[in-house]
């Protein structure tokens, strides 16, 4: 049965002690409310991963991941840090292929399948983000643009190394707009990532893979989304910030 996930990017926000407050009422908020076995990850800046995975080694289900790495093991890269560097700190997971990174800093799927082999090669999972902008949903074009994604970006990987990662499905036009594919739409993209990777890797790799949604996910829709038979969890970004609100999404899986 494939684990059910809520995986949180401060991305870049929280100063130093800001992070480890958040991070501590989130860990409590938890401890507390929560029934289940679903899988918690925060995912922080550099800053605050030795610290709160060492909070976190008091949390049964709650996990920190980086939101970034560098795709060499070591080297003069002025500003860069390595998987090697992310995972002595503690951390064990790390965001791959955000639509921010591809946008704004143009990594390219190439580029993401080096990144996703570092972080393999040194015990980092993967939690590997696809998704079509708006041009593209409305083009019909976005079947095509996942698929290339995850050709160019994981299915290099064999079927074990596969088997590690996390997906995160991410609607683009959805990402800090305030928009949110309704339900239907994302069970329909989920599904369609799902038989793809049934198609290059055998139905029980597929049935076991969590997929996630990210895209304006919210304690208000979330159990709608995380109804879906395909959707296995969110990857949530505004929301995170808040501990209320994340532990509220958390919560759907009770």
């Amino acid at each position: 049965m494939r684990k059910k996930i809520v995986a949180g990017n401060w991305k870049m926000n929280m100063d130093y002690q800001e992070g480890i407050s958040l991070f501590s009422e989130v860990a409590n908020m938890v401890k507390d409310e929560v029934i289940g076995n679903q899988q918690i990850i925060v995912c922080s800046p550099f800053i605050h991963l030795h610290s709160i995975a060492s909070l976190a080694k008091e949390s049964e289900n709650v996990s920190v991941g980086a939101q970034n790495i560098h795709q060499e093991d070591a080297g003069a890269y002025t500003g860069e840090i390595s998987a090697k560097q992310v995972r002595s700190t503690g951390a064990e997971y790390v965001i791959l292929g955000h639509s921010e990174r591809r946008a704004y800093f143009g990594e390219s799927d190439e580029l993401l399948a080096q990144k996703v082999n570092i972080a393999l090669t040194h015990g980092l999972i993967p939690i590997f983000c696809i998704g079509e902008t708006r041009e593209e949903r409305e083009s019909g074009d976005f079947f095509d643009v996942i698929k290339t994604q995850l050709e160019k970006g994981v299915f290099h990987l064999s079927a074990s190394d596969f088997s590690k990662i996390i997906l995160a499905y991410e609607p683009v036009w959805a990402i800090g707009t305030g928009l949110t594919a309704s339900p239907e739409q994302a069970q329909e993209v989920h599904a369609f990532i799902r038989k793809q990777i049934e198609a290059k890797y055998g139905a029980a790799v597929a049935d076991e893979t969590s997929v996630l949604y990210g895209g304006s996910c919210n304690p208000k829709n979330a159990p709608d989304l995380f109804s879906q038979p395909d959707i296995d969890g969110g990857l949530i970004g505004g929301a995170s910030l808040k501990s209320r609100d994340f532990t509220d999404i958390v919560k759907v899986f009770n």
